[in-house]
């Protein structure tokens, strides 16, 4: 459905096109996409590629089922009739947590116990807030009006930007090529011709890692270069793929590269040593783009460096968000509590259609550790402009609850959309 209106399809779309493909479905339909929407042949393109990958791995689901394939145990019986069992309404007996992410639209004092009447049991808080103040003032509220009821508090840390903008937003068109590297100025700002990036620990790492031939993506994919030129460890030439308008401070992602630097900025220290000294503590801290075992020991440290009791050390919850945190997926396990399916990222990383399989993948091994595990990123997106989710995404939301999801969150639904 947001291929109507956009170039690539949500996290949500491609996990319900595959499973709808795992169900047995022989055929999936486009509507609108096809009939009237802006981008047909790339919408045909997203469905067929989202099945094929669905289909490629249908009887790999089917082995690690081995109830339902086993003759040993008998199935359960299914009626076609029990689709018109009365819906749940009872939230009390719901088991499943809901993560709310605040943002302008959620964090006022009238808003958060509306938040929490509506349903939501954890509150997720960026530390970036924290450059105005909004996470000091965010923070009591909160446990101000739950404390009764233990919600808890997520930090998440901070994705690799691109900078400022000169002026306008920047139109990006296909096969232009760019200037991508490191601003060298105040002044130096995104503008016509070249995109910049803060001359940070992590953003010098991203451009010295990047080779000819690999892709940025910007913004969660919708946008994407390729390198075509590599002037120096801070300086690019690259060739716009798939073009757009970039605007300030979206994210940019390099798949398949292991970046040089440690999971923790000076900035997240800093966030750390701040987190670790509420009162009352914080239940979870999240770490962001985690793709080993050590990332998460250096929250550790941070932790027995600060004499942190161990009855009040906050869960530590990695965000998979590359490839490279699959591969190390046993390493990250045995340095968590609780592990969040960060779709976003894990997308672009990966690419969309390959997802569905990792959540299932990630959500089985994380349970089979004991871990408390979180889905997010796009899971009603639609809801930031309207008030109803589409089918995709609730058919989406109850596939991931049974995967085994503990908790699904919200994002940018809850903070900055018209609906939260």
């Amino acid at each position: 459905e947001s291929m109507i209106e956009n170039p690539v399809p949500t996290r949500a779309e491609v996990s319900d096109l595959a499973n709808a493909v795992f169900d047995g479905t022989d055929a999936v339909m486009l509507s609108g996409e096809a009939a009237s929407g802006k981008y047909p042949v790339q919408a045909v393109m997203a469905e067929a590629s989202a099945v094929r990958e669905a289909e490629s791995i249908k009887h790999r689901l089917r082995r690690a089922c081995p109830p339902v394939e086993s003759a040993k145990v008998v199935p359960p019986r299914l009626h076609v009739n029990m689709g018109n069992k009365r819906q749940e309404t009872d939230d009390r007996i719901r088991k499943t947590k809901v993560v709310a992410s605040l943002g302008p639209a959620s964090w006022s004092e009238e808003m958060i116990p509306k938040m929490i009447e509506a349903g939501t049991d954890i509150f997720r808080l960026n530390c970036s807030h924290r450059r105005d103040g909004d996470f000091e003032r965010v923070y009591p509220l909160i446990r101000k009006y739950a404390k009764e009821l233990g919600r808890k508090v997520e930090c998440l840390g901070a994705e690799v930007p691109v900078g400022e903008l000169a002026r306008d937003p920047v139109p990006l068109v296909d096969g232009e090529i760019l200037e991508f590297g490191i601003s060298t100025s105040e002044e130096d700002k995104i503008r016509p011709g070249r995109i910049t990036m803060k001359p940070t620990v992590e953003q010098n790492a991203l451009v010295k890692a990047a080779k000819v031939g690999i892709d940025l993506l910007i913004e969660d994919g919708l946008m994407k270069v390729n390198v075509v030129e590599k002037l120096s460890d801070t300086e690019l030439k690259v060739k716009v793929v798939r073009g757009g308008t970039l605007k300030a401070r979206k994210g940019v992602n390099v798949p398949d590269v292991e970046i040089d630097c440690a999971a923790l900025t000076e900035k997240d220290i800093e966030d750390a040593e701040f987190l670790l000294q509420l009162d009352p503590p914080i239940e979870y801290i999240c770490v962001s783009f985690a793709q080993k075992g050590q990332d998460l020991q250096e929250l550790i440290d941070i932790m027995d460096r600060l004499n942190v009791p161990k009855n009040k050390r906050p869960k530590i919850c990695p965000k998979i968000e590359k490839p490279q945190a699959l591969t190390n997926i046993d390493g990250i396990i045995a340095k968590s509590e609780a592990l969040m399916v960060a779709r976003g990222d894990l997308g672009v990383e990966l690419g969309v259609d390959r997802v569905p399989f990792a959540q299932k993948l990630l959500i089985k091994k994380a349970k089979d550790a004991g871990l408390f595990v979180i889905t997010a990123t796009q899971m009603v997106e639609s809801m930031i402009e309207q008030p109803v989710p589409t089918r995709a995404e609730v058919s989406d939301l109850q596939n991931a609850i049974w995967d085994g999801s503990d908790a699904v969150m919200l994002s940018g639904e809850a903070a900055s959309g018209k609906y939260p």
